[in-house]
């Protein structure tokens, strides 16, 4: 048994460092093989990566993003793979225990080859729990976190694991067999942002339980991935860096869901965007009026 380590960079060396240096500690450290897609890094990413003898480095030109970095890695350990054989997509800004690795590979066993998450646990916070995975409402276009179905006791202490509907790529392990039957990444539609929960979401429809293990925690810094905080409006409607984009959201929706659910999303998310704009506004102007 293998897991291959996918994880995609671009920048950002002293996150790097770190990522490779708990996956050095992990108590199946000899079963990993680790593969770093370099994305046109300028900051001494390559040079650095280059010297690292356990450490399998792809480059791309900045073009690649997060999806087709991913697609690049799985092309390479793929071909490679066994039937008990696992791949694990990580980000660079996340470190973790020395079981970490461990904790997924018998959560997917135990839950019949399920995909399997981890929760995030953010420095510095109480209680440090701050994501456990999607819930989707595809008729609504709605996304959420299950940790906001969570009681304030169970945030301090949550269950062994949980049932979601999407997992992300910041640590989430899947066994090989299913990309050879089920399919890769599509980067040419979802080059970035929702890649991760379609993929998921593929899997599932195919029968394969999404199951977040409440043991496998992965830390990051105070803000990561997708903040779009400072972004302009039309930047985070629009921009490809953008959790929120607008063309990025609407072909999620058209891959995933019934037929009817694909085909009825572009006038869904019409909808629903102009409701919430709607409630917003509303929300807004009875502030103010409160104030006065």
């Amino acid at each position: 048994m293998r897991v291959n380590v996918i994880i995609p960079v671009f920048n950002r060396l002293e996150h790097t460092r770190r990522v490779l240096e708990a996956l050095r500690r992990q108590t199946l450290v000899n079963a990993l093989t680790i593969v770093v897609i370099n994305d046109g890094s300028t900051d001494g990413t390559a040079e650095y990566l280059k010297s690292q003898g356990d450490v399998v480095e792809i480059r791309g030109d900045g073009n690649l993003w997060w999806g087709g970095a991913i697609e690049e890695g799985l092309k390479y350990v793929l071909p490679s793979c066994q039937t008990e054989d696992y791949i694990l997509f990580l980000n660079n800004d996340t470190w973790f225990g020395e079981h970490y690795v461990e904790t997924l590979v018998q959560t997917s066993r135990a839950n019949g080859d399920a995909a399997v998450g981890s929760v995030i646990h953010e420095e510095g916070r109480d209680p440090p729990l701050v994501s456990i995975g999607a819930k989707l409402n595809v008729n609504r276009l709605a996304v959420w976190d299950l940790l906001s179905e969570l009681s304030e006791a169970e945030k301090r202490s949550p269950s062994g694991q949980y049932c979601v509907d999407a997992l992300s790529g910041r640590g989430t392990l899947y066994p090989a067999h299913l990309f050879r039957r089920y399919g890769g990444m599509r980067p040419y539609l979802l080059p970035h942002y929702m890649a991760d929960y379609e993929i998921a979401m593929r899997f599932a429809r195919a029968g394969v339980p999404l199951v977040v293990s409440s043991k496998a925690i992965v830390y990051s810094p105070p803000v990561y991935g997708n903040d779009a905080s400072r972004l302009s409006w039309r930047k985070r409607l629009f921009g490809r860096r953008s959790p929120h984009n607008v063309f990025q959201r609407l072909i999620f929706y058209s891959l995933v869901g019934s037929p009817l659910q694909r085909i009825s999303a572009p006038i869904r998310m019409a909808y629903f965007s102009c409701s919430r704009a709607f409630s917003t506004w509303r929300s807004l102007a009875k502030r103010k009026e409160e104030t006065i």
